[in-house]
């Protein structure tokens, strides 16, 4: 089955999809929960155009009412930071050379003992190629 929507058809597995899990807003956490598990099934599939097209739309409203129900709270500095020198795999002896803070400091910046000054934060932005606004809460 193949039904057209303003200028393109979408494949029958978008409307079989559709049947096993209804495009509607999301409710309820529980209903999140169910959108979230069918994404995760989605994402391991190869996907033709009709389950991209379903996956998109189904994305969209999980955004939706995460946006207006889910509060995300604020990354700390540490979390920042940590995440930061994991997904450019760097070691604290590394970073401490490469921008000339004392190992000492990262390892209790790490440890929330101390926070980074705004020199710091802007050499740190700069490795990185972030915002300094990264490593400050909302």
């Amino acid at each position: 089955m193949v039904v057209t929507t303003l200028d393109r058809a979408l494949p029958g597995t978008y409307f079989a999809l559709v049947k096993r899990f209804p495009l509607t807003h999301i409710r309820s956490d529980e209903h999140l929960a169910a959108a979230a598990a069918m994404i995760d099934q989605l994402l391991q599939e190869e996907l033709e155009e009709g389950a991209q097209e379903y996956l998109a739309a189904l994305t969209d409203l999980v955004e939706i009412y995460e946006d207006h129900h889910v509060l995300i709270p604020d990354a700390s500095e540490a979390d920042v930071l940590r995440e930061l020198m994991r997904t450019n795999c760097y070691s604290q002896q590394a970073l401490a050379k490469k921008v000339g803070i004392a190992q000492s400091t990262i390892s209790d910046v790490l440890q929330g003992n101390r926070a980074l000054t705004k020199k710091q934060v802007i050499k740190l932005a700069s490795l990185f190629n972030v915002s300094p606004a990264v490593f400050l809460p909302a």
